[in-house]
């Protein structure tokens, strides 16, 4: 507990971003579940509901890494400031929506805010390591995981009783409103990053190539970086698996409601709550490599207890146990997997990486969604989710075999003084 109430405590901008962040999270998962409560009422169509999903996945595939090539170019504490007041400012056309007609609206509200989210997410997880120590990188990142199951439950709570409340119009005021306080506290925040790019002298469009293609090749380049991508992609797939066919598992093989279903889902963010405490409490003594592959093999070990006990019982309580206990080593794997992309990657290339990463996680989850509503009719519910954990067990293991290479880099001296 030492380390995690070192950052909070000394680490001033760190706490700004990370009480930004819970702020602005929690109105995201508010207007996410409201959303989808008040779009299914307007239109009584599943496939209206369905858009929702595609106009929030798009922007992550078609934008995700040429945003990074902006976001190296750009100050990071500006870009997360501007990239909140637009996102309160995107939400205003909600306050016209009535009925089914104006249906059209909300799609285009859902996909500019994605869209700006490819901007925000690459500058926040750049700017993270100049807030903090290089010892106390780990231990921050798993307190962003930790807040983010925090806003999850939070925010899903809040959504339905206000979509129920005051329809869209109070949802476009209230996530509005979240984005503005969240920009209040960046603004505050006192370091500045020195920015240098050296710009060859050529055509804006041909050095936006050089420059996007320039990620691209850092993430598929060396082998450490090429270990991370093929994690993202075979998990990535995994997750559209785990979105698509869950739904079906707890109907179909557990004989759930939707109320269970719910249920079971958000009960994962009481793990990672508790997960994501005990990863920032023992940060400075566990290798951020080995942290990742361990919480990946356990990850998948009990994803595949969770998918497989169906075989021998349709009892609900172990869905509900295995989802609580799994969202543990669920914060390791992520905040071990973002401390290693971290050290790995140079500030002037940060932002690159992680818009080519976050961009190729989207078409990998786009393909295990596409995939699991074929296979799911072909060969079964479970035989398909079962990759799912088996991705995460064997990729898991591959990391902890090859975490040598994943050896952290000297981190940037980014500390105000």
């Amino acid at each position: 507990m030492k380390e995690l109430w070192g950052v909070l405590a000394r680490q001033h901008d760190y706490r700004l971003v990370l009480s930004a962040g819970l702020i602005s999270l929690t109105g995201d998962w508010l207007l996410r579940t409201g959303l989808a409560f008040q779009v299914y009422v307007l239109t009584g169509s599943t496939l209206a509901s369905g858009g929702l999903l595609l106009a929030s996945f798009l922007p992550t595939v078609v934008l995700g890494s040429l945003a990074g090539v902006f976001v190296d170019r750009w100050d990071r504490r500006r870009t997360m400031i501007i990239t909140n007041i637009l996102n309160a400012v995107v939400l205003l056309p909600l306050l016209a929506v009535r009925d089914d007609s104006a249906i059209w609206i909300v799609y285009v509200v859902v996909l500019a805010q994605s869209c700006l989210q490819q901007f925000f997410s690459p500058a926040e997880q750049s700017m993270v390591p100049h807030l903090v120590e290089p010892g106390q990188l780990l231990t921050a990142n798993a307190l962003n995981s930790q807040i983010r199951d925090v806003a999850r439950l939070a925010g899903a709570a809040m959504g339905g009783v206000l979509a129920a409340a005051g329809g869209l119009p109070l949802l476009a005021i209230v996530d509005a409103a979240t984005f503005l306080l969240a920009m209040g506290l960046i603004a505050r925040v006192r370091h500045r990053v020195e920015r240098t790019v050296v710009r060859p002298a050529v055509g804006a469009i041909r050095r936006l190539k050089a420059e996007w293609a320039e990620g691209i090749r850092i993430c598929l380049g060396g082998r450490a970086m090429r270990l991370v991508f093929v994690f993202g992609l075979v998990t990535g797939v995994g997750e559209g698996v785990m979105s698509t066919l869950f739904a079906p598992f707890v109907s179909s093989e557990l004989g759930g409601d939707g109320t269970a279903y719910g249920l079971i889902v958000s009960s994962q963010a009481v793990g990672g709550i508790a997960g994501g405490l005990v990863a920032a409490a023992t940060g400075s003594r566990l290798p951020a490599a080995k942290m990742w592959g361990v919480g990946a093999v356990l990850f998948g070990l009990i994803d595949l207890v969770l998918f497989c006990y169906p075989l021998i019982s349709s009892s609900l309580i172990p869905a509900f146990v295995c989802m609580v206990i799994v969202g543990v080593p669920g914060a390791f794997t992520i905040a071990g997997a973002m401390t290693v992309i971290q050290r790995l990657t140079d500030d002037a290339s940060r932002g690159r990486v992680f818009g080519a990463l976050f961009a190729a996680e989207g078409v990998a989850v786009l393909t295990g969604i596409v995939a699991a509503g074929v296979l799911g009719e072909l060969v079964g519910v479970i035989p398909v989710l079962v990759f799912q954990g088996l991705g995460y067990l064997v990729g898991g293991v591959v990391i902890l075999a090859r975490r040598s290479l994943l050896t952290p880099q000297p981190e940037p001296a980014g500390l105000p003084s």
